[in-house]
């Protein structure tokens, strides 16, 4: 399954979001991240949900968010051809030794990661980058036993 980063420029209206979201509940479809912020117009809001599914399926999203009243416009963003950021938190087990401590630091400053907190037992990191990077960072530090994660959700806008 494919990683689509959709954004929908939406009315700013009260219940909104709960018509968008119960859509992809209602035809069993999950929504992977969801960000909704404000735009230059006090009266436009822009979604950012990033979505799984073949084509098909996201043909259907899109043409079932079309028909909702208050979408304006619906947009299928290539990562590559927009630009697009989401954070990430995480907290990696570093009690199993220097060693350990060393090589999460050592891929963290690859990725651009700074470290948020340290204490004995672990480290907090923090992430602002595309999507793909935090799934390639997360990919890498996993085997150092991520105790807790958290990601904010993707934010784009097409070039």
């Amino acid at each position: 399954m494919k990683k689509h980063i959709l954004l929908v420029t939406v009315e700013n209206k009260s219940g909104v979001l709960a018509r968008v979201s119960s859509l992809f509940g209602r035809r069993g479809y999950n929504i992977a991240s969801l960000t909704v912020s404000a735009t230059t117009d006090e009266n436009i809001s822009r979604m950012s949900i990033i979505v799984y599914g073949d084509d098909e399926i996201l043909s259907q999203i899109i043409k079932q968010l079309s028909k909702l009243e208050e979408v304006i416009k619906v947009d299928n963003l290539k990562e590559d051809k927009c630009y697009c950021s989401e954070q990430v938190f995480v907290k990696i087990d570093i009690k199993n030794g220097v060693d350990v401590d060393i090589k999460c630091k050592n891929i963290s400053a690859l990725y651009g990661a700074s470290i948020v907190e340290e204490t004995e037992d672990y480290i907090i990191t923090k992430l602002a980058d595309m999507p793909s990077r935090i799934d390639e960072y997360l990919n890498e530090i996993k085997r150092y036993g991520i105790i807790e994660m958290c990601r904010s959700g993707v934010t784009a806008i097409d070039r």
